[in-house]
């Protein structure tokens, strides 16, 4: 049986983010060993109630395998949806990452001494309350309520309807643990319920600071048109593999199988090998083998059709470059140079993660100088981009825009600054007049 909502009744969303807005202001004046215990607190419930949250799991898969049969649901998104044993361990075990962390709040950023007793500081404070809507995924929740605690910030979330009971039921626990810790208000995290709910949260720009759209590139753009509040984007991962003529090719072959099988239905997952002509006639069957070997649907150029003839490779449409596939399918594409390569990543690429296989340097300096995107990797899969793997605990989204925040977004991303200025009675007046004068010294 599961329990009825510790969220209390909202007669509006306006209502619950002027709850948040409040507990907002309390939690930026916490001590960071208050708000690390909140979380490792947050972290035993959630291993102590597993049970609980796998049974939620459980209604919401049951539900969704139908939606998967119908075709109303991908086996990509039912993939990100399901929970097990192992799961609520690492959610718990990604909340004591966060904890661990240093404390992104009240750091000196710089001191400027103005004039003699005049100084100016500038230092990190929370963002204030920050929206996050987001698909599928359950486990996003501990780790953007983790982050948020950690900096500072009221989080209100909204997750997909096809985890409608994990949701709820990761937030109720969220809840039930900050109940021991009375200097943590439970208002810091709140559970929006339908659609709806998430217009009215986009209207309220005088208590959310910050909104978090995580899907589909439409999906962000919509969430952008409609909103008075600022959006960090997490859109589309169309993520590239570049093999160059001076590839190691057993190095290449490890990691587009990586990049690609690891877990496809990840937004860092590669879409399109491209693939150098010097090289590609002796790495391409290989590869093929080996993707194929594991359950790989693969679309080719004319070049890759011609030089596979006899695995009988599909062709690639003009719709494959730019499409997100999130599943097991990469379409290939032979490239006569370096700059064909970035010119396709120019064009169909989604500024999320690229990644070059080359022995030679400074073809890799250049793969790395010029391509725009927000992680760009040499002899690495793309898998890597992700929070957790940068060392930041868990992450908020992967950022495609270049404005605040950009690739994973970690507590950094979750802070501002403010300027801080001590005086003694001084006035712009005698600065005016020229009876004073600014000397502007870094302190």
């Amino acid at each position: 049986m599961i329990a009825a909502s510790n969220q209390p009744m909202q007669s509006s969303v306006a209502e619950l983010a002027a709850r948040a807005r409040r507990a907002s202001r309390q939690l930026a004046k916490l001590s960071e060993s208050a708000r690390n215990q909140a979380l490792l607190g947050i972290a035993e419930e959630i291993e102590r109630q597993a049970a609980r949250i796998i049974q939620a799991n459980e209604l919401d898969c049951a539900a969704a395998e139908t939606a998967v049969k119908s075709g109303a649901m991908s086996a990509s998104l039912f993939a990100r949806l399901r929970l097990s044993d192992r799961s609520t361990g690492e959610m718990a075990s990604r909340i004591r990452d966060v904890a661990k962390l240093p404390d992104p709040v009240g750091r000196r950023l710089s001191a400027t001494e103005l004039d003699s007793g005049l100084v100016l500081y500038k230092e990190s404070c929370p963002l204030g309350v920050v929206g996050i809507v987001f698909e599928s995924r359950p486990d996003v929740i501990p780790q953007v309520a983790s982050l948020a605690l950690k900096s500072g910030n009221s989080v209100l979330l909204k997750g997909g309807a096809e985890a409608a009971h994990t949701n709820e039921v990761l937030v109720d626990i969220w809840r039930e643990a900050l109940d021991r810790f009375p200097s943590v208000p439970t208002d810091s995290i709140g559970l929006l319920r339908s659609r709806t709910d998430v217009m009215e949260l986009l209207t309220l720009d005088r208590d959310v600071d910050l909104i978090v759209p995580r899907g589909s590139q439409a999906f962000v753009r919509l969430i952008a048109q409609k909103s008075r509040i600022p959006v960090l984007g997490h859109g589309e991962g169309i993520c590239h593999v570049y093999i160059d003529r001076a590839a190691d090719l057993q190095k290449a072959l490890r990691i587009v199988i990586d990049s690609k099988t690891q877990y496809p239905a990840a937004c860092n997952a590669v879409e399109t090998v491209l693939v150098h002509r010097d090289v590609a006639q002796h790495f391409l069957p290989p590869m093929i083998e080996k993707l194929r070997e594991a359950g790989v649907e693969v679309r080719g150029c004319p070049a890759t059709v011609a030089l596979l003839e006899n695995w009988e490779v599909a062709s690639a449409s003009d719709k494959d470059w730019e499409t997100e596939y999130s599943d097991l399918i990469v379409s290939i594409k032979v490239v006569n140079n370096l700059a064909e390569a970035i010119e396709h990543i120019e064009r169909f690429g989604s500024r999320h993660t690229e990644s070059i296989v080359t022995e030679d340097r400074d073809t890799a300096q250049k793969f790395m100088d010029d391509v725009d995107a927000a992680s760009v990797y040499h002899n690495a899969s793309t898998r890597f981009a992700d929070g957790f793997r940068y060392g930041l605990g868990a992450e908020l989204g992967i950022s495609t825009s270049k404005l605040h925040a950009r690739g994973p977004v970690g507590l950094d991303g979750l802070t501002t600054y403010k300027y801080k200025l001590y005086g003694d009675g001084h006035i712009v007046a005698e600065y005016s007049s020229g009876a004073r004068k600014f000397h502007h010294c870094s302190i």
